[in-house]
């Protein structure tokens, strides 16, 4: 998830637990080769083994539509020995789909195919390749036609986000295409798009038939959504429930602040900020008033004081200050 998911929310979020994977963010295929300090920097996990300090794997994504580019870059990335390698026919985005990015390949699956076959034969057996698709540009026509063109084109796993390019992250996600998809190609696929709860894992399995699930945005606005998954703790978490992971969560967000602020100029760690806090609301009353509290600031020194108040701990003047409230 351009934008939203990099190295930093995933070494916040993965030590909660129950993910056997992440994804980077994609790099940009268009033409050139990509230097080795490029793929370091949107995945700095590769310097650990391509896994967060907490152990996850950590699979890097490519993005691009000339084949041969793209295989010289698979090939680039893979002596840095990533988990894996992912192909990005998902992407909605109007800037990416004018340059030949993402989701509007699926207008093309001879491309499609060509792309994860250059791909695969560039990259070592040791380096899984996987793809991630929607259901198609405008309608699902060709939804069947690009997952067995990807399937045949060497890719060991598919995930599908179950909406088509123009459906944007517009509810509902299509799960039963995901069923469809499964049933025609042999290679194993995961339902993805408009999971944000255990009722919403149920029904997406169910409705797909397959077992596995990606969680995007899901995982973001609820970091222990997966760690409950994988406990069996299908039930909605009660208030109090929610007051233990909130404590959790208090910590969690004091080190997206220090790992923001390590990454980013001062003046663009607000937003990044605001923008997991506006997410973390959906599910958090307490994310939701310090929301509140800091959607017009501007500045990290009044962050830090709304920050402090809630019982974040923030850094100041050299040592930790906290004024901790209640919840």
């Amino acid at each position: 998830m351009e934008g939203l998911l990099d190295d930093v929310l995933r070494a916040v979020i993965t030590p909660c637990g129950g993910y056997d994977y992440a994804v980077t963010e994609f790099a940009r295929v268009s033409g050139t080769l990509l230097p080795e300090r490029f793929f370091r920097r949107i995945a700095p996990e590769l310097a650990n083994g391509s896994r967060t300090a907490g152990g996850t794997p950590v699979r890097v994504q490519l993005l691009g539509s000339d084949p041969a580019c793209m295989a010289d870059n698979a090939a680039q990335l893979a002596r840095l020995a990533p988990s894996g390698i992912d192909l990005n026919f998902g992407c909605p985005a109007p800037t990416v789909n004018r340059h030949r990015g993402g989701a509007v390949l699926l207008d093309e699956p001879e491309l499609v195919h060509a792309i994860a076959h250059a791909v695969c034969r560039a990259t070592p057996a040791g380096v899984p390749v996987t793809a991630k698709m929607r259901l198609g540009v405008r309608d699902a026509g060709r939804a069947i036609e690009c997952a067995q063109a990807l399937a045949d084109g060497g890719a060991a796993m598919l995930v599908v986000h179950a909406r088509t390019k123009d459906e944007g992250y517009r509810p509902p996600a299509h799960w039963q295409w995901v069923g469809r998809i499964a049933e025609a190609v042999r290679v194993p696929v995961v339902a993805n798009g408009e999971v944000w709860d255990a009722g919403d894992w149920r029904r997406c399995r169910a409705e797909s038939g397959v077992g596995d699930v990606m969680l995007g945005r899901g995982a973001v606005a609820d970091p222990f959504l997966a760690r409950r998954l994988r406990a069996g703790r299908l039930e909605t978490p009660d208030a109090a429930a929610r007051a233990l992971e909130w404590e959790e969560l208090r910590g969690m967000l004091g080190e997206f602040r220090e790992r923001v602020l390590r990454k980013v100029v001062p003046r663009h760690a607000p937003g990044r900020i605001k923008q997991w806090l506006n997410l973390l609301r959906r599910n958090f009353a307490q994310a939701e008033h310090l929301f509140q509290q800091i959607r017009g600031l501007g500045t990290m020194p009044d962050i830090d004081r709304a920050f402090a108040a809630a019982g974040v701990r923030v850094a100041s003047a050299g040592a930790d200050a906290m004024l901790r409230r209640s919840a």
